[in-house]
């Protein structure tokens, strides 16, 4: 098996497979495959047992199905793209040194992959789309690669030594990082400090990745620049009653409805 990152920006994974070799991924993540390349899809890969394996891995931000991807009788390609602006960072999960990535952060792996819920809290209506915080775990003896949103910026934690990050920023750590969601301390900071209400907090010893484009804040920042639900109902309608008078006017041609 043979891999590169192609880009800098939005950068795409290449996988070149040997006959025989196999990479899984969720469905929807797969970009451009060449034709030697056979799909399947199924409930039991990634690591799931039987229906409650599928729905750990449902509850981890995953799907109930997952793709596996494989060479056959010829050596083929598949290419995962990012979504948006970010990095993709290879990582080798063995036994006992599994990592906790961000809901959507895995692109793909290698058979031997174990996928789960690893965290998972509600932080109030509106955070996060209003689905809560949470992680996946990635387990097993694979080797994965992530994809982290904007610029990635690692840390090594001491033992003991504590880092609190708004959970957006949460990319990836080692599972051995005690992991938790803390308050931000004060009213005056909670209510006008405009940070939000909750805080990750992260404890070493372990290695965290933390990303500078959390998708709630890329979705946030965004807001301001879409139509509300009044101008898109007006739009829609206008645009109706346009589309309605000329296919009126059309029709009425077509059908001889002019009498003088």
């Amino acid at each position: 098996m043979d891999t590169r990152i192609v880009g800098t920006t939005m950068p795409v994974l290449e996988v070149t497979l040997n006959p025989g070799e196999k990479v899984v991924a969720e469905p929807g993540e797969m970009s451009w495959i060449s034709s030697a390349i056979t799909l399947r899809t199924s409930t039991q890969l990634g690591g799931a047992r039987g229906v409650f394996g599928v729905l750990r891995r449902a509850l981890g931000g995953g799907g109930l199905f997952m793709t596996e991807f494989s060479a056959e009788g010829a050596q083929g390609m598949v290419a995962f793209a990012t979504k948006v602006p970010g990095e993709i960072l290879p990582i080798q999960v063995r036994p006992g040194q599994g990592y906790l990535v961000h809901r959507a952060g895995l692109l793909c792996a290698t058979a031997g992959l174990e996928l789960s819920v690893g965290f998972q809290r509600s932080l109030g209506a509106g955070v996060f789309g209003g689905d809560g915080f949470v992680l996946q775990r990635i387990a097993g003896d694979c080797q994965a690669w992530i994809e982290l949103d904007g610029e990635v910026v690692p840390y090594e934690l001491k033992p003991g030594e504590n880092l609190r990050v708004h959970p957006g920023h949460v990319g990836m750590f080692e599972e051995q990082v005690r992991f938790d969601i803390t308050t931000i301390p004060g009213i005056r900071n909670v209510l006008f400090g405009g940070d939000g209400l909750f805080l990750a907090s992260l404890t070493g010893p372990g290695r965290v990745w933390l990303q500078s484009l959390p998708l709630s804040g890329l979705a946030h920042a965004l807001v301001p620049y879409l139509p509300s639900t009044h101008e898109q109902t007006t739009s829609n309608t206008t645009s109706g009653g346009i589309a309605g008078s000329i296919a009126g006017s059309v029709l009425g041609g077509l059908l001889g409805g002019d009498d003088s």
